[in-house]
């Protein structure tokens, strides 16, 4: 039997078989197995830090950097776990016991695809770069809360083929939440959606706080205390409203984008990829320039909310363990070391990515938190909402983000809408 040290030493084994076995291994043992593999590599991820503000050309590949890379998000569940260092479960049950031993709530990412894999939706790449590899951020998580994901269903992919050996590939529509859950299990609080790093502890702290004050009372007045938290968020947040636009002098835009939607009829047409892409926040930067040349639909509201995320941009900063992240993902700075020595020439394009991200994630967070984040505190104040997590989840996803389980297609394939394709252009392969 290996000891804990051995282990962390082969899941960098160049060996895959016996990395493969150590990371399983490693995995078994919940959070102590990520604390001893960052342990033992620590040296390493010290020097990989301090390379990462270096000129991207001065950096080379190394194997041995993949392999412990590799690891770490193999213990951890997450991709790029070395910038968040954060374990995350993905067995429920497992996490409603970790949470009762630590006294701690937990918090719960739905998403599209796996947050272990690079091609999660666009929604969950952005809280691995912007929110988890935030310092403060990753702190707080580490400290107050059980982490957990689970997949809604696989995000789906588009690869843009030019014909001379480029390739683009994107993922299309999907949209993330976190719910926020006491140790059984049940819902305390949601924030769906990408929301800026200071606005994300913030709500983070209130369902904590709200966590623990409802944690010693029994059920009926447990109920009422959370609907009482509810109302009086869904209050201020509609006097926050209001008071943006005010200041703004800007007329009201769609209060909640989907109101005639509130339910999913059986057998009527789903939603558009399109219209849930414009539900989407920030990741409709990443998406909408593709879903936008399929469809002719505008949003005249855009250009409010973009004034209201203005107001809000001291909220969505980007910290400098995020920014190094996203210098390191960054193509543009690798193409401009390409032609220049100067540093400062190297990390302008990657300056501009961060200030246009920076907007849009505050103009984000005032969309998730008016149009979204009201309409589930409205439903927990009234009891609107299921109190199963993944009853309320499906609700979620079929009336706030309009991609119900209803469609598999995730409405990229409407039923009105001839393509002049056989059978539609439809392939459909068994996954073994």
């Amino acid at each position: 039997m290996p000891t804990l040290d051995q282990l962390t030493r082969d899941a960098v084994s160049e060996n895959r078989t016996i990395a493969t076995n150590a990371i399983r291994s490693l995995r078994a043992r919940g959070p102590e197995g990520l604390r001893a593999l960052l342990e033992t590599h620590a040296e390493t991820l010290k020097q990989h830090d301090a390379n990462r503000n270096r000129p991207a050309a001065t950096v080379q590949p190394d194997e041995s950097w993949q392999r412990l890379k590799a690891a770490l998000d193999g213990v951890s569940k997450q991709r790029d776990c070395f910038a968040s260092k954060l374990f995350w479960y993905t067995d429920f049950e497992s996490a409603k016991a970790a949470a009762r031993a630590a006294d701690k709530p937990i918090l719960s990412l739905r998403l599209l695809g796996q947050l272990d894999e690079e091609f999660s939706c666009a929604n969950s790449r952005f809280f691995r770069t912007t929110l988890y590899a935030n310092a403060e951020v990753a702190r707080f998580l580490n400290d107050y809360f059980i982490l957990h994901w689970k997949s809604v269903r696989p995000v789906p992919k588009v690869t843009i083929d030019f014909g001379d050996g480029r390739k683009l590939e994107r993922t299309l529509t999907g949209n993330s939440i976190h719910y926020v859950l006491d140790a059984e299990g049940r819902v305390i609080d949601a924030l769906p959606g990408l929301y800026g790093a200071q606005t994300f502890l913030r709500e983070l702290h209130r369902a904590e706080d709200a966590t623990r004050a409802v944690a010693k009372l029994t059920d009926e007045p447990r109920q009422s205390a959370l609907r009482d938290f509810h109302r009086t968020r869904l209050l201020a947040l509609n006097s926050e409203y209001a008071a943006d636009l005010q200041r703004l002098s800007a007329p009201t835009p769609v209060r909640f984008e989907t109101t005639a939607a509130t339910s999913i009829v059986p057998g009527a047409q789903p939603p558009t990829a399109q219209a849930a892409g414009r539900l989407a926040g920030g990741k409709r930067r990443v998406e909408m320039p593709i879903l936008k040349r399929t469809a002719n639909a505008t949003d005249n509201d855009d250009a409010i909310w973009q004034r209201i995320g203005d107001l809000h941009t001291d909220t969505a900063r980007v910290d400098e363990s995020a920014r190094a992240l996203i210098r390191e993902k960054a193509p543009t700075a690798i193409a401009a070391a390409q032609f220049t020595r100067l540093k400062a020439f190297v990390e302008n394009p990657v300056l501009r990515q961060i200030r246009n991200l920076e907007r849009s994630i505050s103009e984000d967070t005032a969309r998730n938190e008016y149009l979204f984040h009201t309409r589930i505190h409205d439903w927990l104040a009234n009891g609107a909402a299921p109190a199963e997590v993944d009853k309320l989840n499906t609700k979620v996803y079929a009336e706030l983000f309009l991609t119900p389980d209803s469609d598999p297609w995730l409405g990229l394939l409407p039923n009105d809408t001839f393509a002049a394709l056989e059978n539609d252009g439809i392939t459909v392969t068994t996954k073994r």
